[in-house]
């Protein structure tokens, strides 16, 4: 097994007044050398939105975009006449593909916007941009991880990669195993809140580790957990 920890108070962080950013890997303005990716994880960042502000509409091409709301309202634009505004417990995944433009903003006026986007490297280039969001709620039970995205049609959402998403809420003490769903995988897990103990290490709020060169690995809730796990070609 082998294994990379990025420390939550290791990240890069961006303070634009309205926006309050952290990147796990290098992102904008922010460059480590050392965190470009994690396999077909690109980006992973963790942003608050004041609210009404947001991010104007923007290029998009050849990525594959998934935005979980943790608090507040994300209302979505773009291009191909989609508009939706979800909260938590959806997800909005888009295969941008030969181009998108798109606006992301907080739709509400007096609460505060918190969501993780995350970009993953398609498998196939120049494909028909395609936008959907899900109701995850349905998919989620207590205690386990739970398969939101898939690339098999398995899950409601799904990529076009060779990816598996799963999320879970766990009380303290509850452990489990997770096994790669494909060889030459590996696992990227981030901790939303909580903390939990993996691969001999411990993890906090929003620290996160990568563990691949493995079939499978234990996870334990030392206390009440919220994790986000994104299984990855490497």
């Amino acid at each position: 097994m082998k294994k990379v920890i990025d420390r939550a108070s290791s990240r890069g962080y961006f303070n634009h007044g309205w926006l309050k950013t952290h990147h796990t890997f290098s992102f904008a303005n922010y460059y480590n050398p050392e965190r470009i990716h994690f396999g077909a994880l690109r980006v992973l960042n963790d942003d608050s939105v004041d609210p009404s502000m947001g991010f104007d509409t923007h290029p998009h091409k050849n990525m594959e975009v998934i935005s979980i709301p943790l608090k507040g309202y994300l209302r979505h634009g773009d291009s191909v006449q989609n508009t939706k505004t979800i909260t938590p417990g959806d997800i909005q995944v888009m295969s941008t593909g030969s181009g998108i433009y798109h606006s992301e903003y907080n739709d509400s006026d007096e609460e505060q916007l918190e969501f993780l986007q995350i970009w993953v490297f398609p498998r196939i280039e120049n494909t028909k941009p395609e936008y959907n969001n899900f109701d995850i709620r349905p998919l989620l039970k207590p205690n386990e991880l739970s398969l939101i995205i898939s690339p098999n049609g398995k899950t409601p959402a799904s990529i076009k990669q060779d990816a598996w998403f799963s999320m879970g809420d766990f009380d303290t003490e509850r452990s489990i195993e997770y096994c790669m769903h494909q060889e030459g995988n590996g696992a990227y897990l981030f901790v939303i809140e909580g903390e939990i103990s993996v691969a001999d290490e411990h993890l906090a709020k929003r620290d996160g580790i990568g563990i691949w060169d493995t079939k499978s690995f234990s996870i334990r809730a030392t206390k009440g957990t919220k994790l986000l796990v994104m299984e990855v070609p490497m």
